[in-house]
């Protein structure tokens, strides 16, 4: 991949007349239109004094107003967005923690973060879809330099589901070259159109469902995040070439879907990431729309994706994630040796996408790197012909009194069965074994299994110490801000205490 200094967000608009922005209410920005649209507001940002490195954060709904805010922030400085359904105390941390030069919000529909945001510069988005503008009272001052390679171009924190957030700056150069690396992987061109659902304060929204595509010439329809109820009519007046998101909103595709039988749409190919999508889930989308499901595999770490399954007529493996998309991918044990091909370890990555380090951690940073390699915290195996296989989070593994569990496998067969919609495993605490396993289910159509019915299914399917010693029945199961399920803290949530 080449180093040339233009590797940057900006580079990735390089104008044309091809469609570019689409908004759900009809109007278009083509690719010229938008650059020019990027530029203008970088160059009000400018004006307001920010410049390379200097943070913004940013409090907006999805929709055409996040994406052009966010595209002009990356090409002046850098970017911080933050989910608009924060409360006031969690504004507090993540301000506190970002120390942002500026907070660009919709005005007084964000009270709580203007309620902690203290004397940092405000600025108030004022428009709407292509004919938006920056309102800020600051002097005008000359613009500084463009950001280089070397810049911060995004700031994004880590779940923190086992420890306090950690802050993951991601430069101009791994998001360049992840955009162009996720638009090869899935052979982007001008005549595709990516339908982004996902949150854009979220890397898989970023990086899948803008970056990539607009570094390919192509067109991103900005909505205003996922509805069920309405992804079937954009599906059918949009026409998206393809749309990424997580397993929770597929499944409630197929849920809204069934009703209506196959689909005969614009799209060639859909896209999942950010946690495992069940087999089950995959075959009904398959069958749904009669195009390929890809996986992937992703983190914020590494500007999002690493692996991906391949389009046809490559070979997409069941069960897999893939093959590295334009970074090394390997497998290591606790000592940091690599291990050879069907051997299950650590999966640990190097490459150009890969941050430099956590900020202001060297704790993180001497646990996370070693030899260039970075510890993904994923367990998992690659086979001989280079396919990746994950088995579970290493810290979400349940160990039950020295038999270690992979709440995935316990899953996968959970949604086999025809009774049950969506499932989560999970370690819960047990005074003899120090774990044990846990399970929430949220009944499918038509008669919900017993508890009795299910443990006799997983019985017949898995080694008995791997059945669950409590489930619990639910109409959703607790998931964070990007639709994804939380393993860990979640036996505390359901009232099953706290595993260890």
């Amino acid at each position: 991949m080449s180093t040339a200094p233009q590797l940057t967000v900006r580079s990735l608009l390089p104008g044309g007349d091809g469609a570019g922005l689409v908004m759900v209410e009809g109007e278009v920005l083509d690719h010229a239109s938008l650059a020019r649209e990027v530029g203008r507001l970088a160059e009000r940002l400018g004006a307001a004094g920010i410049g390379p490195n200097d943070r913004v954060a940013i409090v907006l709904p999805n929709g055409p107003e996040m994406a052009l805010t966010l595209l002009a922030v990356m090409s002046v400085g850098c970017a911080a967005p933050l989910n608009p359904r924060y409360t006031a105390e969690e504004f507090a941390f993540y301000l506190g923690d970002l120390r942002p030069a500026a907070l660009v919000t919709l005005g007084e529909g964000s009270t709580a973060a203007h309620a902690v945001a203290g004397d940092t510069l405000r600025i108030d988005v004022v428009g709407s879809g292509g004919h938006l503008d920056f309102d800020t009272s600051t002097a005008r001052r000359p613009a500084p330099r463009r950001p280089s390679r070397d810049d911060e171009a995004l700031v994004l924190h880590t779940s923190g589901t086992t420890s306090r957030p950690k802050i993951v700056p991601l430069l101009q150069r791994n998001l360049a070259t992840s955009a162009r690396n996720i638009a090869s992987s899935l052979q982007l061109s001008a005549v595709d159109r990516s339908l982004n659902v996902m949150p854009l304060f979220h890397i898989h929204g970023i990086m899948a469902g803008l970056l990539a595509p607009l570094s390919a010439g192509a067109a991103v329809i900005a909505t205003p995040g996922f509805d069920a109820f309405k992804f079937g009519r954009w599906l059918e007046d949009l026409e998206p070439t393809y749309y990424s998101a997580v397993p929770t909103m597929h499944h409630l595709v197929l849920a809204r879907a069934r009703a209506r039988g196959k689909r005969h749409t614009a799209l060639r190919f859909v896209r999942s990431s950010s946690s495992a999508l069940p087999r089950a889930v995959l075959d009904q989308l398959r069958d749904l729309f009669g195009v390929p499901v890809i996986e992937c595999y992703g983190m914020t770490e590494a500007s999002h994706q690493m692996t991906a399954n391949p389009l046809p007529p490559r070979i997409a493996k069941p069960g897999s994630v893939g093959i590295p998309t334009g970074i090394e991918v390997a497998i290591a044990n606790e000592a940091g040796a690599l291990l050879p091909p069907s051997t299950r370890g650590e999966v640990v990555i190097r490459g150009a996408t890969v941050i430099d380090g956590y900020e202001n951690n060297p704790e993180a940073n001497a646990a996370s790197f070693f030899d260039g390699w970075f510890r993904t915290g994923d367990e998992g195996f690659c086979d001989e012909e280079g396919y990746l296989f994950l088995t579970g989070r290493i810290k979400e593994q349940i160990n039950r009194g020295g038999e270690k569990i992979s709440p995935l496998e316990v899953e996968d067969v959970l949604l086999a069965h025809p009774g049950v919609s969506e499932a989560a495993v999970f370690a819960i605490p047990d005074e003899r074994l120090g774990e044990d396993v846990g399970a929430v289910v949220v009944p499918g159509q038509g008669p919900a299994p017993t508890d009795a019915e299910l443990r006799e299914y997983l019985r017949e399917r898995l080694a008995s110490f791997k059945v669950p010693k409590t489930i619990l029945f639910a109409d959703e199961i607790p998931k964070g801000a990007t639709g994804k399920v939380q393993r860990i803290g979640l036996a505390g949530k359901l009232g099953l205490g706290s595993a260890p």
